[in-house]
């Protein structure tokens, strides 16, 4: 989770799903950069490699905060880590994957995996975020109060 603090106020860096299924969903749609892991990449990697997938650019150099994990309602585990930078988020280019559209059609398209990223601030983000991943950012905001970086 990249976050920053412009004027002393928290703000996290969410994404925007892709695709027709989430194209008019806001409120509880958006997430965290984040994806699957095999058993032979470790989080911290695989946490690195989805943010370049998802976002088009490496994540920033810098100290890695551990976040811990949450499950989500589909039972999927998620590890974070926050890390401060920026990022413009014009530039942001996604991977893109098949997905069958309409649904049992045997059409397929291609769409990215995310369609826009955005700075929201931390009232905002619990607003937007998946509900399962708000703990995240708790997590993060008690951390800095602590004198993280």
């Amino acid at each position: 989770m990249l976050y920053r603090r412009p004027a002393a106020v928290l703000e996290v860096l969410l994404v925007h799903p892709g695709g027709p299924l989430w194209a008019n969903r806001d409120a509880g749609a958006w997430s965290i950069p984040k994806g699957q892991y095999g058993p032979d990449e470790a989080p911290l990697a695989a946490a690195r490699r989805e943010f370049e997938e998802e976002l088009g650019t490496p994540p920033p150099p810098g100290p890695m905060l551990d976040l811990g994990e949450i499950r989500q309602l589909s039972g999927k585990l998620v590890r974070a880590w926050g890390l401060a930078g920026d990022l413009d988020v014009t530039g942001v280019r996604s991977n893109t994957f098949s997905l069958e559209w309409p649904r049992r059609s045997g059409q397929r398209i291609e769409v990215p995996e995310v369609d826009r990223a955005q700075w929201f601030s931390r009232r905002q983000a619990r607003a937007k975020l998946n509900p399962a991943q708000v703990p995240l950012i708790d997590r993060l905001a008690a951390l800095l109060a602590d004198g993280g970086p």
